[in-house]
């Protein structure tokens, strides 16, 4: 492939990225599956590493994928809610696992692993003061969510209290209703 092509590619890929990304965040109606979404973004990221200058900053390389929904309160998340990252092989698999023991070794930390099924759900970020569960945010783009705190209230998973009081923002993924 050569630049022009890698350009056009590029501008596509951001094109079709940027309208699934819409379709599954905002209208809750994806139109391809996930696996097929991550591939796209993966063909996204391989060429925006080989050509570094056709990086747009709109990419959704770039930035987390969804907007802030009317009609709920906004709130600005103090730590950024970024995407996972996902792992499609047994190779990135062994370098995630490389770079984690690497780093666990460095700083002298125990390394235990715990893995479950992916399962799509929503990302939010649980806020308690004093051990009270206060506030629940959705990730929405990523700086500033959706306050749910009230849905979140109606999940018996969801602690009201905790053991200590304590001041903690935890980021909690696949919530189901």
């Amino acid at each position: 492939m050569n630049k022009e092509q890698a350009k056009k590619r590029i501008d596509e890929l951001n094109r079709l990225t940027a309208y699934y990304a819409t379709k599954y965040y905002d209208d809750d109606a994806p139109e391809i599956s996930d696996f097929e979404y991550d591939m796209l973004m993966v063909e996204l990221r391989n060429l925006e590493k080989e050509y570094p200058e056709f990086i747009n900053t709109n990419s959704l390389t770039q930035k987390v994928g969804g907007t802030v929904k009317e009609g709920f309160e906004k709130v600005e998340h103090i730590v950024p809610l970024q995407s996972l990252q996902d792992i499609f092989s047994f190779d990135e698999l062994d370098g995630f696992d490389i770079r984690i023991k690497k780093e666990a070794e460095e700083n002298n930390i125990k390394l235990k692993y715990v893995v479950e099924t992916k399962i799509d759900g929503l990302s939010v970020s649980l806020e308690y003061k004093n051990g009270n569960f206060v506030r629940g945010a959705t990730r929405g783009n990523g700086q500033i969510g959706e306050d749910i705190t009230e849905n979140l209230k109606t999940i018996k998973t969801i602690p009201q209290v905790l053991k200590e009081n304590i001041d903690i923002i935890v980021r909690r993924r696949s919530i189901y209703w």
